[in-house]
């Protein structure tokens, strides 16, 4: 027979919600932020009050050390023997419904739950302003296990408030009373449990999710690191997600990390901090590490656990520092990305951060010079794609380069070197050219070009305003401030028989003009307007407009199936220069 690596056990709701509370089952944010509606939540809670099932809950035992510990803000009794696997949106919600405890909303922030209930027909309810209105209903039913008040005198208040809303006949009252008691009474309602044995490995846990829960989301190896957070540092795993949270919201005053290029969540802070600490980029590696694994000789100890979370501490704190932070920021608006928009792979935005802070506090480079390095370096990632594939081990490698340096100056050069060695004469002319080929909407050759016009301080088409200007994503009208025109356009090339998207869509197709130009050009044919549009301009101004926006000669009058290669070349070659200005 084979071994089973789990045991079933069963728990009632309040012996749950009790080892929670005292940290022998840790609450983790091990799938995703809470993302229950509230009316989800209110079936829950009418699902249990009929008596139906609602499903089982998996744990996996952690394995760890006993004695006293806190955790988070709370004093908790023990440490956290039971991580929830498998049913903590379940558990969060009775939680927060039971204990009165608020959750923590993606793009809100904290939020507490109220549910509604009605005993007259045992109606469940989000509450509303309606529903606080009406007497009939229990408008927040954490009150009945969270005031103190006790059950009996619970009822007795809400049957007191009822009559004097309006008469209630003794019998109806007695069914009033039986409906809450019920309702007070989930808290006996059972549970089956499964327990995974502490002899699984991450993976292995993973994949029993998977397979007992095909409509979850996969476990993946940052979940199980905030797992281990939430149990051992709880407020670091908190500060790591409050700064998340900030930095997609403007700040109403104060410093904040909020900013308009990347919105990180904790998993690539988790990334960034790895590199940082341990120079690791396999999220597995620093899973084991922080359990107390032996990377050599596979063995774990609690020692070992405590040194590898001191040195999380350690990194994590220069990774949340908003100087550290902004500054890096800085180094990527220097490589001219201004906005989100045009920045293709985020993992490669927080790979280049990790690369800031090992420069500055490793190497003690200098503020220019590193944020300098730091632009070409993310610029490079950033046109090739570099972390577009397999990002770990390509991570991996780069880290084991810089590693090898010495001080300031080889660090600088071990980055120089790798974009020397990605930027060659080739790269340039076949290999660009060759990768703007594309329809694609979203393609990081695209979004290089439009960094490079910023470099180069480019005026927008047929525009006196700077391409950086309106790129600034401070403007929020309804029509963006620049939009993408067809160069020739769409209705044109169908004139010409030319229909398929993909050639219609090709970059090579498309440049940046302001949104009336782009309306009031409409379907013309290129040799009709441009001419028209050109004519604003002074003649050394029109060279410049012709280089910029990397226009072949007579362009307006080529066959299409020439004007599109000879304007890859070019733009290209806008690229390139731009690059250039880094290098300065």
């Amino acid at each position: 027979m084979s071994t089973t690596h789990f045991s079933q056990a069963s728990y009632v709701l309040s012996g749950v919600l009790d080892r929670i509370e005292m940290g022998e089952i840790g609450l983790p944010d091990i799938q995703r932020p809470f993302v229950w509606k509230n009316t989800k939540v209110r079936d829950l809670f009418d699902s249990m009050y009929r008596g139906f099932p609602v499903g089982y809950l998996l744990f996996w035992a952690n394995g760890s050390e006993g004695g006293n510990r806190q955790v988070g803000s709370d004093k908790k009794q023990m440490a956290s023997r039971l991580l929830i696997v498998d049913g903590q949106q379940r558990l969060t919600s009775l939680y927060a419904v039971l204990k009165g405890k608020p959750v923590i909303r993606e793009k809100r922030g904290e939020e507490r739950i109220q549910i509604a209930f009605r005993p007259k027909d045992d109606t469940f309810a989000v509450a509303d302003a309606a529903v606080r209105r009406d007497p009939e209903y229990i408008e927040d039913i954490s009150q009945l296990w969270s005031d103190g008040k006790g059950q009996h005198a619970f009822i007795t208040t809400f049957i007191d408030r009822l009559v004097s809303h309006r008469e209630v006949a003794e019998e109806e009252q007695k069914r009033v009373a039986e409906a809450i008691t019920r309702l007070y009474n989930l808290v006996n309602y059972p549970f089956t449990v499964f327990e995974l044995s502490n002899r699984l490995e991450a993976e292995e846990a993973a994949e029993v999710f998977v397979r007992i829960n095909s409509k979850g989301t996969p476990l993946k190896q940052a979940d199980f690191i905030l797992t281990l957070m939430s149990v051992f540092w709880d407020d670091g795993r908190m500060a790591l997600e409050r700064f998340c949270r900030a930095a997609r919201q403007p700040p109403t005053s104060g410093p904040s990390p909020f900013n308009y290029l990347v919105q990180p969540g904790p998993d690539h802070l988790l990334r960034v901090g790895a590199a940082v600490g341990f120079r690791r980029a396999r999220l597995q590696h620093v899973y084991s590490i922080l359990r107390g694994k032996d990377l050599k000789t596979g063995q774990f100890s609690d020692e070992s656990r405590k040194r590898q979370f001191a040195v999380m501490r350690e990194w994590q704190e220069r990774v949340l520092d908003l100087q550290n932070w902004h500054e890096f920021l800085k180094a990527i608006i220097r490589a001219g990305y201004r906005r989100s928009s045009i920045i293709s792979s985020n993992i490669g935005l927080l790979y280049a951060y990790a690369f800031y802070l090992i420069g500055k506090q490793d190497y003690a480079v200098e503020p220019h010079v590193l944020r300098d390095v730091i632009a070409r370096w993310f610029f490079m990632t950033s046109l090739t794609g570099r972390y577009s594939g397999s990002y770990e081990s390509i991570m991996e490698e780069d880290l084991a380069r810089v590693g090898d340096a010495r001080d300031a100056h080889g660090f600088v050069e071990a980055l120089d070197r790798q974009v020397r060695n990605t930027f060659t004469k080739d790269y340039w002319t076949i290999t660009l050219p060759g990768d703007l080929a594309t329809a694609a909407s979203r393609t990081p050759g695209l979004f290089a070009y439009y960094a490079s016009l910023g470099l180069l301080d480019a005026r927008v088409l047929f525009s006196k305003m700077r391409v950086s200007d309106l790129l600034d994503p401070a403007h929020r009208a309804k029509k963006a401030a620049l939009e993408r025109h067809h160069l020739f356009a769409k209705k044109y090339l169908a004139r010409l028989g030319i229909k398929k998207r993909r050639e219609v869509n090709q970059i090579a197709n498309l440049a940046l003009v302001e949104w009336p130009d782009n309306i009031a050009i409409s379907d013309k044919a290129p040799s009709e307007y441009f001419p028209a549009y050109m004519a604003r301009l002074s003649s050394e101004e029109q060279e410049r407009m012709v280089y910029w926006h990397a226009l072949p000669e007579r362009w307006e009058r080529m066959p299409y199936e020439e004007f599109l290669p000879a304007r890859r070349q070019m733009m290209a070659q806008v690229i390139r220069d731009g690059f250039a200005q880094l290098a300065r």
